[in-house]
Parts: structure tokens; sequence; C-alpha cells
């Protein structure tokens, strides 16, 4: 997947410069090029390249050794490759102990560049995919794995790296498939509980009584068929972080106890009567705005407020398009490597496709369009035609035009009739798209007579 790879090449005499970028492009890989040190610095604030080909002298007040270190201070993984006419062993040395890969004599033969950058990328390969397996394995993200460009990210990011290692509470909002569990991840493994237990729990996928027993653990004869004592979820995140998705759709009983918990740092078993103390950090998500849920009663204002210290709201992926490029690149190597297919890239036609799609499955949907494309494609490169089932819902919604007369209302019904339809009559999901909680749903599907 060579177009995967970013080289850059940094020399100040012009055609020296242009000379390798294309030599390099010729092998099918992205080659930028920098005539100074300090344009090539600019160019890896805005991209990471996997490989630099320096030149070592160079005007302007920044030779190729200065321009490495700080390139290697904005990413330490870039493999940097030196290149002088003027070869001797200390600027060798010098290179190398200041962190130069290679070290090579101009004038450059193609071939050694060649069979050096395929060396080079096989090596990072390698490297790539067994970082990938083991973090699929363990899970453990950091705020370098988090894909993004876009300002409002970027401000999130600065924001998370800050509370890392506080003990605060955190409130993640955002639509489903935004990344809340990622930035939560992120949160607890680039602070100071790293090697503590991160804990994930679902609040929505279990019935309250479920969810008591899977927070808190209970005794030997709680209820029927608690054959020995266990430990919730609370007690196995014991000094590190609890994470607990859709916190928005807990019982009223449940907000109580998880309010205790909060305030006083300990809990009772299911079925218990000795309190077992706990130091655990909680960061919580939902899709619901849950202050819309305070005021209809629906969560407490006390538990809000407990949650609420941090707040972050992830933005959905149709507010940063910018990111879907870089998203798409990053899924499909690491998509390709899990499927064992060498996909080079997307073309300009299917990326328009992806630019265009609405996303309200965000990232995650993302994520399941690139997959089904690479595992149906016959090539080496997606195209319009691989991503055909997202091309029809663009076409539909660009074709789609307001009805005249319509009012206010019947358009609501339209979009709730139309979404139910879509997610074929599941109610938390529509509701999620629609961007409203379950019970608003409800009342507007009785207040229109929405069959079911």
């Amino acid at each position: 997947m060579k177009t995967l790879w970013n080289i850059l090449v940094v020399d100040d005499e012009e055609a020296m410069c242009e000379s390798m970028a294309a030599w390099l492009r010729e092998d099918g890989y992205k080659v930028d090029t920098a005539f100074s040190g300090r344009q090539a610095v600019e160019l890896a604030r805005e991209k990471s390249y996997a490989i630099c080909f320096m030149d070592l002298k160079m005007p302007g007040g920044m030779d190729g050794i200065e321009t490495m270190m700080e390139l290697r201070r904005l990413n330490p993984d870039t493999a940097v490759i030196i290149i002088t006419a003027y070869a001797t062993v200390d600027t060798a040395i010098a290179a190398m102990k200041e962190g130069a890969q290679e070290y090579m004599v101009k004038p450059c033969n193609p071939e050694e560049i060649s069979l050096l950058v395929e060396r080079i990328i096989k090596v990072k390969r390698l490297q790539r995919e067994n970082e990938l397996l083991r973090k699929r394995l363990l899970r453990q993200y950091e705020f370098r794995d988090i894909i993004t460009k876009n300002a409002r990210m970027q401000d999130i990011l600065a924001l998370t790296k800050e509370i890392a290692s506080l003990r605060s509470t955190v409130l993640i909002r955002g639509e489903s498939g935004t990344g809340k569990e990622l930035i939560a991840r992120a949160i607890h493994f680039s602070g100071d509980r790293a090697s503590r237990p991160f804990v994930s729990v679902s609040c929505a996928a279990l019935a309250e009584t479920l969810l008591e027993s899977e927070l808190f653990g209970y005794e030997k004869g709680a209820f029927t068929g608690a054959a020995a004592q266990t430990k919730g979820k609370f007690e196995l995140a014991n000094g590190g972080t609890l994470f607990l998705d859709e916190i928005g759709d807990i019982s009223p009983k449940l907000q109580g106890d998880l309010l205790r918990v909060l305030q006083e740092r300990r809990f009772y078993r299911v079925g218990g009567s000795e309190e077992v103390p706990v130091d655990v950090r909680v960061v919580a998500a939902t899709h619901r705005d849950l202050r819309e849920a305070v005021r209809q009663g629906h969560f407490r204002e006390d538990l809000y407020y407990r949650l609420n210290v941090i707040e972050i709201f992830l933005p959905p992926l149709r507010e940063r398009r910018e990111d879907i490029p870089l998203l798409t690149e990053h899924l499909i190597e690491r998509i390709g490597n899990e499927v064992g297919k060498d996909i080079t890239g997307v073309t300009d036609g299917a990326m328009r496709i992806l630019m265009d799609h609405h996303w309200p499955g965000n990232v995650r949907e993302l994520e399941n369009a690139i997959e089904r494309a690479i595992v149906t494609c016959r090539g080496s490169i997606l195209t319009e035609d691989d991503f055909a089932f997202l091309a029809e819902s663009v076409r539909a919604r660009s074709q789609w035009v307001l009805p005249p007369n319509m009012t206010l209302q019947e358009l609501e019904k339209q979009a709730i009739v139309a979404t139910l339809d879509r997610t074929q009559g599941n109610i938390k999901e529509a509701a999620a798209v629609l961007g409203i909680d379950r019970s608003t749903l409800y009342e507007k599907i009785k207040k229109y007579e929405i069959p079911r």
C-alpha cells in the first residue's frame, strides 16, 4: 500500500529535490518537497511523514541536522535519511548520533533509493501491524490514535490531555458512533491510572436488576442463582477508570445508587450489609441531552451535576468532513491488513461519495462502509462502484425537494416516519438519529398517530 506512506524530500537545490521526488513517485509513493528547513518543518506540522530525505547543508538558518531534530520532535517515528555531497566520517557520525537512520552521498542512485525506501517501509509496516494487533487485543488507545485535523476536535484533544491525570468525573456527549469510548480510553491510558484497570459498561444493554448486579456485584444467596460472592464493575475498576456508556438510560433507582457512590466512594453489594470502599474515576457517555432530560424529570439534577464536572461534546462526522480522507486512509490500511487485501487507496469519485454522504452513524458507519467496500472490491483501488450502496442514499437526499404548502408539523411527521422506516422501527436508534430522547419520540409518535 505504497500510496498510504508519505515521504518528504528536503533540498535547497530545486532540481535535485524534484528529480528525487519524481523517482519516488514513479515507485508509487506520495511525495512532498521542501527547499529549506523551515519549509520542511511547516509541512511536518500539517502531515506525518514516514520517511524524510534531508540535505545536510542548507542555507536559511536551519541545516539538515537542526531540521531533522525538529522533525523528529514533531513525529518521532519519521525515518530520516541524510544526503550530502560532502561525505566525511565526522558528519556521518554526527547525523547518526542525532537520530538519522541512513546516510547517503550525492549523486544518489535511484535503484539504491528505491531499495532503501522499500526496506524501511517493510519494517514500518510490520511495526504498524504489530501495533494495530496489540491495540486491538488490549484496546489501549492514546491521543495519538485519534485521527483528526478538525479545529474543534483539536481543542477537545488538548482539553482531554490536560484532564487525563485528574480525578474529576467526565461526561462525554455525542451521537452514536462518534468515538466516545475511544476518547474515554485515551483519557485513561494517557493519565496516572494507565497501569490500572479500564472497565466499560453499557448501561443501555441491561435491565435495571441486571445492571445493578453488574455495577455493584452481589453476595452469595442475594437472589436465585447467586451461588457465590461476585465483584461488580466498580470493584473490578478499583484504582482505575469505569466507563459508563449511555448513562442517560439508567433507571431512577440506579441514578440514586450511582450518586451515592460518586459522593461517598463506597457502596453495598446487592444483598450485602457491609460497605465496600472504592477509588474509581468515572467517565460517562451519552447521546442524549441530559439537560433536557433533567428538565423533563427523567434524570436527577444532582446526579447530572456530579457527572458533568468536565463536559466534552464530540461533533458528528458531517461537521468535520475534512477528517474523512484521513480516516479513510487509516481505515483502508487497518482493515486491508485485517482481511488480507492490499488496497492502495480510493479514486476521486469514490472520495466524493464519502465526502457527500450524511453519515448518521458517524465514524462507526464510515468504518463499516469501508470494510464492506474492501471485502467486495475486485481491484486494488476502491472505486465509485464499490460505494454504490452509499451513492444511492446521497442521490436520494440531493434530489429531495420540500413539497409546496407543507407545514412544519407535517415535515416533522415525515422525518419521524422516514427515520423509523430506515431503522426498522428501532425507537432507540431512531431517537439517536433525530437527536431527541426516546420519551420525546414516543410522545411525537402518539401526537402524529404514526403506526408502528
